[in-house]
């Protein structure tokens, strides 16, 4: 690998399995997070969760809100935790917070997490590096256990990041009994088969590095998406901004019309994060609205979707899944077009100027 930032885009199938390992059985019938379930107690008394992070982490921490709330029936809200730290928040001791971050040294969510703790809130730590600040400041926590990460534009600490918060909805789900058991098992049998459908992602390498090459002249692009392919445009957008230093910007799909529809013309792409859900048919107008503008639209869309195929300029095929897994597997093509824009920029894709791997400083 010429990167380390590829050679970590490669490596997440492998790292979701060791995510999963031990905690997913092999028949996909239960999943257990000890740091949930020693403090059963606590989480299903809990009236509210909050999420802070930052950078990446929060675009996770919003795909973990959509999770929870829709398994577990519990309201949660996402914080930027360097916000959250100075506005004074309401925090009651009942709430459960959970801290997300990859070095467990981000100087903001760490002060976020003393001040939630001050409350009396019950703290919970998602993080990588065994043994960092906020894993020992916390009541109680999960590894992603996805091994050191080199590149500084974050890839496989976010599926892995994503793929905690998934099993932590789920575990949380079945111990409240919000969610049925033939529903459970059908999402653990098709998370155990998530790490293959991204070897089958990474297989279209050749194919995102060709696409690559048509829009390294682009000074913007717009990324759009909804329900949960919204916070993946966040990351797409965010990929693209730190190594190719291309002016990006991530929307929920709906909202292109209350502004940035201003921008559409014949030099701006849009990445459509467009698999199949719930409201596909919404994200298609949203398309048509575009075409019709002479936009260029690049979408990601699930195995089969002949109707979008028909009317995008360019297409990245990905794997069906169930739609609160997509995040899994949309967010991979997006990894890799940023990764070979940048590259063909002749940009550092490890080192990008003014970026630290970890941000200890305020």
């Amino acid at each position: 690998f010429p990167h380390f930032m590829l050679k970590e885009i490669f490596e997440q199938p492998e790292t979701l399995k060791n995510c999963m390992s031990g905690r997913l059985n092999q028949e996909g019938t239960h999943v257990i997070l000890s740091g949930i379930i020693d403090h059963k107690k606590k989480f299903l008394e809990a009236k509210r969760i909050l999420i802070i992070a930052c950078g990446t982490s929060w675009h996770a921490g919003l795909i973990g809100e959509y999770l929870i709330e829709e398994f577990c029936r519990i309201p949660v809200e996402v914080e930027y935790s360097s916000e959250f730290r100075y506005r004074n928040p309401v925090i009651y001791d009942t709430d459960i917070v959970i801290a997300i971050s990859q070095s467990g040294e981000t100087a903001d969510t760490l002060a976020a997490v003393e001040l939630a703790r001050k409350a009396g809130a019950f703290v919970y730590g998602v993080c990588n590096v065994v043994g960092s600040s906020i894993p020992r400041n916390t009541d109680s926590g999960s590894y992603t256990h996805c091994g050191p990460e080199i590149g500084v534009a974050s890839t496989r600490a976010f599926t892995a990041q994503v793929m905690v918060l998934t099993m932590i909805a789920l575990t949380l789900a079945n111990q409240r009994g919000s969610i049925k058991q033939d529903e459970y098992e059908d999402i653990l049998k098709e998370l155990l088969l998530i790490p293959d459908k991204i070897e089958s992602i990474l297989a279209l390498n050749e194919e995102i590095k060709q696409l690559a090459s048509i829009f390294t002249y682009a000074h913007n692009f717009i990324y759009l998406g909804r329900g949960f392919s919204y916070p993946v445009a966040l990351e797409g957008a965010l990929k693209l901004k730190e190594i190719s230093y291309i002016h990006a910007e991530g929307y929920p799909a709906a909202e292109m019309k209350h502004g940035p529809i201003a921008l559409i013309d014949n030099e701006m792409p849009i990445v459509a994060i467009a698999s199949e859900n719930a409201i596909h048919d919404k994200i298609v107008s949203n398309i048509q609205e575009i075409k019709a503008r002479k936009g260029r639209v690049i979408a990601i869309i699930t195995e089969g979707d002949t109707e979008i195929k028909s009317m995008a300029d360019h297409c990245i095929e990905i794997p069906q899944t169930k739609e609160c897994l997509s995040p899994l597997l949309s967010c991979i093509p997006l990894q890799l077009l940023a990764y070979h824009i940048a590259v063909t920029k002749n940009r550092d894709v490890d080192m990008p100027r003014n970026l630290a791997k970890s941000v200890t400083v305020e």
